[in-house]
């Protein structure tokens, strides 16, 4: 949605928004930076900040919905939290949806799953989808 205008709404799950931030506060930190990235946060800030959708926030205009586990430690929550943030600031329609007790999952539960489709329904249906 930052590369383009061309869809009605989005929705995206269990993002990684700024790798920065990312690699620092998942589950896997020694791992992500270690085989996806030629070095550390601080010393390729450029690099992860050029891989980041974060860095694409000022050209969304796609109404956008973000959804994350609340026990999420592969994509923390604070990824989400971050676009959801950015995308208010720019006043681009959003909305934020955290799944109680789930993990990377999302729907461990049946009710998970049921709450977080209902969700995305809804979220195209208010945007103009079918």
């Amino acid at each position: 949605v930052g590369k383009t205008g061309r869809f009605k709404a989005a929705a995206v799950q269990k993002p990684v928004i700024n790798w920065a931030s990312f690699v620092l506060t998942a589950d896997a930190t020694g791992f992500f930076y270690r085989y996806w990235f030629p070095a550390p946060p601080w010393e390729d800030p450029q690099g992860y900040w050029a891989r980041s959708p974060l860095s694409l926030v000022g050209k969304v205009t796609t109404p956008t919905l973000v959804v994350t586990g609340e026990l999420d430690y592969r994509t923390p929550m604070s990824e989400s939290e971050q676009y959801y943030q950015a995308l208010r600031l720019r006043q681009v329609d959003t909305l934020l949806v955290r799944v109680p007790g789930a993990p990377h999952a999302l729907d461990r539960r049946p009710s998970q799953l049921a709450a977080r489709v209902a969700y995305i329904l809804a979220w195209f249906g208010k945007h103009g989808g079918t």
